[in-house]
C-alpha cells in the first residue's frame, strides 16, 4: 500500500478511536437523570352539608304575603349549592332535596354519617314586631344569649314534636343530654369562628344585619360534636321588605355568594391554623 494511503488510514483510525473514547468519557461524566416525582394528588374536596329548614308538613314561618319559609330556604340552598360546586373545591349534600319533612336529629345524623366538614342550616324567621328585619347567625350554646334566641330555638326544636308526635315536655331534656355528650370543645370554637366569618361576609356584601348578629342558643340541628355548624337566619318573613327580598332571585344569589365567600374564608383560616 502506498505510504500516502497508509497515513490516511492511520489518521482515520486515530480519529475514530479518539471519538469513541471521548464519547465514553462524556457519557461517564453526564449527570444521572433525576428521579421524577409523582404529582401530588389534589386535596379531597370538602363536604359541605346544607340544611334547608322545615319542609313537608312543617312549612316554618309564614310571610305577610303568604311566603313559606320552607320554599324560600330551599331556593337559597340550591343557589348556594351551585355556587359551592362551581369551583370544584366542594362536594355539597342537602339534608332534604324536596318538599319533605326530615326530623331535626335525622338531619344531624345524615351529616355525621357522610363525615361532613361543615354544616349550615338555613332559615327565615318571623317576629311579633313587623319592623324587625335583618339576618343573623346562631351557634350552639347550652344557655341562650338572650330571650329572643331562646324563644327561636324553642320554636325550631318543637318542629319534631309537632309533626312526629313527640312529647314537648321531653324536648329540653333531649337537647340537654345531647349538649352534655359534646366532648369536642374545639368544634364549638370552630363554629363560633364560622359564625363570625358569615357575619363579616354578609356585612361586606351589604346584607342587612340585626344589631346583635351572632347569637347562641340550643338548636337541635347544631348538636353534632365533630362538625362545625351554624344556623343562618336570612331575614324575617314577618317584615314586608325582608319577605319581598327573600323571594327575589337576585337577592337569593347575593346571599348564596356571600355564604360561599364565608365558607372559603372558613376553610382558608382552618388550613392556616393547622400550618402555624
Amino acid at each position: 500500500m502506498p505510504a500516502l494511503h497508509r497515513r490516511d488510514l492511520l489518521a482515520v483510525l486515530t480519529g475514530l478511536t479518539a471519538f469513541g473514547f471521548g464519547a465514553v468519557d462524556a457519557w461517564a461524566k453526564a449527570p444521572a437523570p433525576k428521579s421524577v416525582k409523582k404529582p401530588t394528588p389534589p386535596p379531597r374536596p370538602k363536604l359541605v352539608f346544607l340544611d334547608p329548614g322545615h319542609g313537608g308538613k312543617d312549612p316554618g314561618a309564614q310571610g305577610v304575603r303568604g311566603t313559606q319559609e320552607k320554599a324560600v330556604v330551599m331556593a337559597i340552598a340550591r343557589e348556594l349549592q351551585r355556587e359551592l360546586q362551581a369551583g370544584g373545591r366542594y362536594r355539597v349534600m342537602l339534608t332534604r332535596s324536596s318538599d319533605s319533612y326530615v326530623a331535626l336529629r335525622e338531619r344531624v345524623a345524615r351529616a355525621q354519617a357522610a363525615k361532613a366538614d361543615l354544616f349550615l342550616s338555613l332559615h327565615a324567621d318571623s317576629h311579633d314586631n313587623p319592623d324587625v328585619r335583618g339576618a343573623s347567625v346562631y351557634t350552639l350554646s347550652e344557655a341562650a344569649t338572650d330571650r329572643e334566641a331562646a324563644a327561636l330555638a324553642a320554636r325550631e326544636n318543637r318542629a319534631d314534636a309537632v309533626v312526629a308526635g313527640l312529647k314537648l315536655a321531653d324536648k329540653d331534656d333531649n337537647v340537654a343530654r345531647t349538649l352534655v355528650a359534646m366532648s369536642h370543645r374545639g368544634t364549638v370554637n370552630d363554629s363560633r369562628r364560622l359564625a363570625e366569618t358569615i357575619v363579616q361576609g354578609f356585612s361586606r356584601s351589604g346584607v342587612r344585619l340585626l344589631p346583635r348578629t351572632h347569637r347562641q342558643a340550643g338548636f337541635a340541628v347544631l348538636t353534632s360534636p365533630d362538625i362545625p355548624a351554624a344556623l343562618v337566619e336570612l331575614g324575617y318573613l314577618s317584615n314586608p321588605q325582608d319577605e319581598k327580598l327573600l323571594t327575589v332571585r337576585q337577592h337569593q344569589i347575593a346571599l348564596a355568594r356571600a355564604l360561599r365567600g364565608s365558607v372559603d374564608a372558613h376553610f382558608a383560616a382552618s388550613t392556616a391554623t393547622r400550618k402555624a
